[in-house]
């Protein structure tokens, strides 16, 4: 059977490439697509207690059985940066959304975002924009690019959002995050929460951003003056497996 796989950040680098069509025995597991880029890429079997995998956009252990024409991801720790430290849309066009979550590849307008989140009841409109900085750990930072694994970004995004709309009881919340190349002080990422409480939308805001900086599938790479580097990510929450998980 036929499968694809992709390859994000650092991996795909590691790789050489961002996505290969490769043939499986009928029966096979994530394991055996392990397994082949391990014996082709002996580096890659460093990486696995960092990697998460996903199979059809859902987050998956390496036991996943696979059937024909199924999508595999490898994912790399996501990157909004330690504490310390896919198909193309056109350019400037929203990768698409849902009822909370938007991924585009243009400049975050967050004056009509908030605009268009506000009602009347609200008590409390909280923002949080993720800013591009000139240094990281004492580097002069150049620029940014951000790529990510879109529709399973997207679907976290969402499924982060209404997580926040019932476990905080906020009335409204909306998550934008930016691709491509960003300059210094430009937004990558917006939240902007809407409650009858302002303790509430400081949670739900904190609780967004943090969770989103280990679990959505996107991954940043820093330019410096003397070369770039995939910035290191958080590590995966214990909740997904790893990609040298046993079960």
């Amino acid at each position: 059977m036929r499968v694809r796989v992709l390859f994000f950040g650092i991996l795909k680098d590691m790789v050489g490439k961002p996505v290969e069509v490769i043939d499986l025995p009928d029966g096979a597991s994530v394991r055996d697509v392990l397994a082949r880029y391990e014996s082709q890429i002996p580096r890659l079997k460093e990486s696995l207690p960092s990697l998460a995998l996903a199979v059809n956009q859902q987050y998956a252990g390496p036991d996943t059985k696979l059937r024909p024409d199924d999508e595999v991801a490898l994912l790399p720790p996501v990157s909004g940066g330690a504490p310390d430290a896919a198909g193309e849309t056109p350019a400037g066009q929203p990768a698409g959304r849902r009822r909370y979550a938007l991924i585009v590849r243009e400049t975050i307008d967050t004056r009509t975002a908030v605009a268009g989140l506000k009602r009347g009841e609200d008590g409390a409109a909280l923002v949080f924009e993720g800013v591009v900085r000139n240094q990281t750990r004492g580097r002069k930072t150049l620029y940014l690019d951000y790529e990510a694994y879109e529709e399973m970004a997207l679907e976290q995004l969402e499924s982060l959002a209404t997580h926040a709309v019932q476990q905080f009881q906020i009335r409204d919340v909306a998550i934008v995050h930016r691709l491509g190349r960003l300059e210094i002080g430009e937004t990558s990422v917006l939240i902007a929460v809407a409650s009858a409480h302002r303790a509430a939308a400081f949670d739900a805001c904190r609780w967004l951003i943090d969770t989103l900086k280990r679990t959505v599938p996107i991954w940043k790479k820093e330019h410096f003056e003397d070369g770039a580097v995939w910035a290191d990510g958080e590590p995966f929450p214990a909740e997904i497996p790893r990609a040298n998980s046993r079960t």
